[in-house]
């Protein structure tokens, strides 16, 4: 495209700028000249932060006009009262200078759409709320209610400032707020309404910490209605992936003479684990999102890069349960999306389709950058794994260590300055107990949400092989599930129960929201005798406790099955994008220097992990496995994402 053409800055902003984005009209201006937004999402904590300016390029150069970013407050209060915003000292520090990335997006010359939440959904954990709210008894998350909004408060106090600095009307790239996210779909008639109040709430926190920007909120408005929104306070727009005139229609009613937009046009769909790998085909894709420019509407597209949902952040569904926790279904760590950018930043054709429909229906034309060459992606030599720490090896070397007369979740354990342990792993230990042939551990209500049984360092759970192993003991769809613990008469003996918290749900109504992740739901039991007085370890694999661990010793022979950490060192002199290949794993989670890179399973869909290469040093590197049943020999590389089919064969994309 001519250099002659403006910037995309220049062409707003030409003159000065005396107005920010206004939808009292049926179309929308910005800085009193016409605009359709054209967006894409892209979540900066989803991405390596050497690579946001990349990724916003590469969203630049497909013809997009703004780009779109959720803020998850669970990675900015990781700790209650403990902030990090890019230099507060977390695991996930380096994700996390949301001023920096927009500035970036301006500097890319792109303008930004901003959902603060509190609430985000986003297949996040926890729909991006800090599990230490679970902490205050009786909290109702996305209400009115005072506690709530006392941490609310707190937290966009601080948050807001920063975003603040970076509005549109201020030289900075953001053009719109939105309020909350999908509230009207928190609508369950006889059980919860959503609260206006609330909303109102949240408007005057941002009217307070200086937001002058457009407010709006998105939901499916042919399902809700105005139930998640204040009908002529917020701008509504609209959440769906087909029949786009069906809800522009709607938003026409409910808003006369204001814009048409979609917030969210979904590009493809994220993943649980034992399903098959989502896509959408691009016929599809290419169908609706033509419709949707043709009406013509304004659209954000989600995702148009996905990213990745490093360490323990994935979040999950609950289905149609409320607190029981049978129809749960935790996500994948990839959050590829099957979207116009693939996890690694490649290039779809879905891209290519942006592109071509941007060229066609945007009227106002702007300079575009060139479109940016794709990273080459290495694959390293398969490496033997040199060391071993098993599971009682890894208790001594963690050194909280709580006593408690029953099972308590992890949440409530006095750890992380009396905000709880959030992510990771809690293992319930018994010692000296006597247990007599055949008797039979039961542990009461559902497990949050898988439990590794062992007796005296002695594997008695099943390995999750298949799917369908998700229905025995050991994962949350039993309830009050029951375990035989082998033949022979033991006395003194030491029982472990290896909970993992796989993610929790970040959508739905209030009920859901009751998400204590351990055993919690009931005692436990042998042979109908209540186990009492337990010793409870929080394994949270956090970077500095990794990288000092000590001990390592050579493998025990394969036959050995149980909880361990594995160890492999390889060598890197270019520094490229790879996967780890975990097919021939169980489940568990990689590490990498230090950092937890993700989960695995052997139930699939995914069956690798993307390791991006500023995540690499050149020279040695380590990688270290905490598998739960049984480990492979090595450590393999891929150049490409490995998925299972629900036939069971792998596939490369």
């Amino acid at each position: 495209m001519s250099l002659a053409l403006p910037s995309l800055y220049e062409y707003y902003t030409s003159g000065g700028i005396h107005a920010g984005l206004n939808a009292d009209k049926p179309y929308f201006t910005l800085n009193d000249r016409n605009i359709t937004i054209y967006s894409g999402a892209l979540h900066y904590f989803r991405v390596p932060k050497p690579y946001w300016r990349d990724r916003l390029r590469k969203l630049r150069a497909a013809g997009l006009n703004a780009v779109e970013t959720y803020v998850p407050w669970n990675l900015h209060e990781p700790q209650s009262g403990r902030f990090d915003f890019g230099q507060g000292g977390s695991d996930m520090e380096d994700f996390l200078d949301v001023a920096e990335f927009l500035k970036t997006a301006k500097e890319e010359d792109l303008l930004a759409i901003v959902r603060p939440g509190p609430f985000i959904c986003s297949e996040w954990e926890f729909g991006g709320f800090p599990s230490w709210l679970l902490r205050e008894r009786d909290i109702k998350v996305r209400t009115s209610d005072g506690t709530y909004m006392k941490y609310v408060t707190r937290y966009f106090n601080m948050l807001l400032p920063i975003l603040a600095m970076l509005q549109f009307t201020k030289g900075g790239p953001i053009i719109a707020f939105q309020v909350e996210n999908e509230y009207g779909s928190t609508e369950k008639p006889g059980k919860f309404a959503p609260d206006k109040v609330y909303l109102q709430e949240l408007r005057e926190l941002m009217l307070n910490n200086g937001i002058v920007e457009l407010l709006v909120t998105s939901d499916s408005p042919s399902m809700h209605k105005t139930a998640g929104t204040l009908p002529g306070v917020f701008l509504q727009t609209a959440n769906f992936g087909s029949n786009p005139e069906v809800d522009f229609l709607m938003l026409k009613l409910l808003q006369p003479g204001r814009p048409i937009m979609a917030m969210e046009f979904w590009t493809g769909w994220f993943d649980h684990w034992s399903e098959k790998h989502h896509t959408r085909s691009d016929e599809d894709f290419y169908n609706v999102y033509e419709r949707i420019l043709k009406y013509p509407a304004s659209v954000n597209m989600y995702m148009f890069h996905g990213g990745t949902s490093f360490g323990f952040m994935n979040g999950a569904n609950l289905g149609n349960t409320a607190t029981d926790n049978s129809g749960y279904q935790p996500d994948t760590t990839s959050y590829d999306y099957d979207a116009p950018l693939s996890e690694s930043g490649d290039y779809t054709m879905k891209y290519v389709i942006v592109k071509e429909l941007l060229k066609k229906y945007n009227p106002i034309q702007t300079r575009l950058p060139q479109t940016p060459h794709i990273a080459a992606k290495g694959t390293y030599k398969p490496q033997k794994i040199a060391s071993q720490l098993t599971l009682d090896e890894i208790l001594s070397k963690t050194p909280l260590k709580f006593s408690s007369p029953v099972v308590v979740p992890m949440e409530l354990l006095s750890v992380n300055n009396m905000s709880g342990q959030s992510y990771g792993y809690v293992v319930y230990r018994k010692r000296n107990l006597d247990i007599a042939a055949n008797a039979v551990l039961t542990i009461g209500g559902r497990v949050c949400d898988s439990v590794v049984v062992l007796v005296n360092g002695v594997l008695m759970s099943k390995p999750l092989n298949t799917a369908s192993d998700l229905n025995s003991f050991g994962f949350w769809r039993l309830n009050n599930s029951n375990l035989t613990l082998g033949p022979t008469n033991l006395t003194g003996a030491t029982l472990d129960l290896v909970v993992e918290n796989w993610g929790r749900n970040n959508f739905g109504y209030l009920e859901q929201f009751n998400q204590f992740k351990g055993l919690w739901q009931g005692s436990v039991y042998l042979n109908n005798r209540e186990i009492t007085n337990w010793e409870i370890v929080p394994l949270e694999f956090k970077k500095s406790w990794t990288k000092n661990l000590t001990g390592w010793h050579s493998p025990f022979p394969q036959q050995s099955v149980g909880p361990s950490l594995y160890k492999a060192t390889f060598y890197v002199d270019v520094l490229e994008d790879t996967y780890i290949d975990m097919q021939n794993w169980c489940k568990g989670i990689v590490i990498v220097n230090d950092f937890v890179l993700g989960r695995y399973s052997k139930i699939g869909p995914q069956q690798s992990l993307y390791l991006p290469a500023p995540f690499l040093r050149k020279g040695w590197n380590v990688v270290v496995v905490f598998e739960h049943y049984v480990a492979a020999s090595k450590i393999r590389f891929s150049s490409n994402m490995i998925y299972k089919t629900l036939t069971g064969k792998k596939r490369r994309q």
